[in-house]
């Protein structure tokens, strides 16, 4: 950044208002928000409102939930109308949501009626779905006009569009017929017609999908604007790839917390008070105590191993830190590719052949490697003298528990989604758990077997 808070403080002090304007007229939305997010708030406003309408409007959206509300609390009536009446409305809607109430009710007031019209359709749909995250602000064309109508068109409807680069062609009754590009315009002659010109295969998405699925649409489609229509192929609004970006970067967030074992919430790390993060931890932590309950029973049953071979216990940590590593390899590979979707219901034989061979390559090769560190190491340099036997189950045992733990690790984020739940939850800690308990068991019977 060309300027730091340090400036823009001593700026204001000296009232060289017009050399800080200049300035920040220079710089994008977002690192201006990123600085006025870090300016001490009597500051904010001031600096606020030395930018220009358009750029004032553009850095408002970018700024943090805090500091949007610090401003209309600060804005006098006519200011909160010229911001809101710049902003589009998928942006208006999304300050909309995390507003207080009473911050919100003077935002609708000072809103035009059809800005608050298209904000409450917008509301309606469900939260997480297509319909929550679209914007009504598009153009539409009609079939049977002329090139030269439809750039005409273009021009006077499109200054307050959220985008003109992709414009929609509709029927009498709106429904959704055909999409052509601004660049399709240009090149044709000015007499085509849009029918003519227009592409009639339209990749769309329902209101009520999943945002996230219409999110994933832009890369399988490689497009910019996606339409939304409702159910009798009307067209309502259109999500653009700035929103399904944030979109994707919101669910990628989640899963992350969740694979961590950590419950998801809205909030950045910084911004998030300790009871809440304590809330938002304590869950799975307390059921991961408690479900290690199990190994300890299943240690407490092969007492009598421990006991005649002691030399076990040493190598408990590194079959079980072994499998937890197998086991979270394949849950975070399947979770991520079902959420992109490479990985369906129906590939799970498929991937439990695939991960099968893996693992006994895997297998093989821990056992090999851990039969010579066993001997090499263990024994040579830290005199722990375990015998040929002894080494032999363990290694066996690593093998074993890797080819279990990598299937395990695959199919449970498959059964998950096939139950409705979050593959996500089945990663690292919960298969861990799992994994664990699988190992210690395949530990002991071995021993059992060979070496009493």
């Amino acid at each position: 950044m060309e300027i730091t808070i340090r400036d823009i403080i001593e700026l204001l002090i000296n009232k060289q208002y017009k050399q800080l304007r200049a300035t920040l007229e220079n710089m994008y939305p977002y690192e201006i928000a990123a600085l006025f997010n870090e300016l001490n708030k009597e500051y904010v406003p001031v600096a606020f409102r030395l930018l220009p309408k358009e750029l004032a409007a553009e850095t408002f959206v970018e700024m943090d939930s805090d500091a949007q509300e610090l401003l209309i609390k600060s804005f006098s009536d006519s200011e909160l109308k010229e911001v809101i009446e710049e902003l589009y409305v998928d942006d208006a809607v999304d300050i909309v949501e995390e507003m207080p109430a009473n911050v919100v009710r003077r935002m609708l007031a000072q809103a035009t009626p059809e800005m608050r019209r298209s904000i409450n359709e917008i509301l309606k749909y469900p939260e997480l779905s297509a319909g929550s995250i679209m914007t009504t602000e598009f153009v539409e064309l009609k079939s049977f006009m002329s090139v030269t109508e439809a750039i005409t068109r273009i021009r006077r409807t499109g200054v307050d569009k959220e985008t003109i680069d992709v414009c929609y062609v509709t029927a009498g009754d709106r429904k959704l017929i055909g999409v052509i590009s601004l660049r399709t315009l240009i090149l044709a002659e000015e007499d085509s017609i849009v029918a003519d010109l227009m592409e009639i295969n339209v990749i769309s998405v329902n209101t009520l999908e999943d945002r996230e699925e219409a999110a994933n649409m832009f890369n399988k489609y490689n497009v910019t604007t996606l339409p939304v229509v409702d159910n009798e192929s009307r067209l309502v609004g259109i999500i653009t790839v700035d929103d399904a970006i944030e979109v994707i970067e919101e669910e990628v967030t989640e899963d992350i917390e969740k694979m961590a074992a950590i419950v998801p919430g809205d909030k950045p790390y910084l911004k998030t008070g300790v009871f809440e993060t304590w809330m938002r931890r304590i869950p799975w932590l307390l059921l991961l105590m408690i479900s290690a309950t199990f190994t300890g029973g299943i240690i407490n049953s092969f007492e009598k191993a421990l006991t005649t071979v002691p030399i076990l216990i040493s190598f408990i940590p590194m079959l079980m830190d072994t499998g937890g590593n197998a086991g979270g390899q394949t849950s975070v590979t399947i979770i991520r590719s079902m959420a992109i979707g490479d990985v369906e219901m129906r590939d799970i034989f498929r991937v439990i052949w695939k991960e099968l061979r893996t693992s006994i390559l895997c297998g093989m090769t821990l056992a090999a490697v851990g039969f010579v560190k066993i001997l090499l190491v263990d024994n040579m340099i830290f005199k722990m003298n375990v015998s040929y036997t002894e080494a032999f189950v363990i290694c066996v045992t690593i093998m074993i528990t890797v080819i279990f733990a990598k299937i395990v690790g695959c199919v449970l984020p498959m059964f998950a989604k096939r139950i409705g739940l979050d593959p996500a939850v089945m990663a690292s800690p919960f298969i861990t758990t799992i994994v664990d308990a699988i190992s210690l068991s395949i530990f002991f019977i071995f021993a059992t077997w060979f070496l009493l």
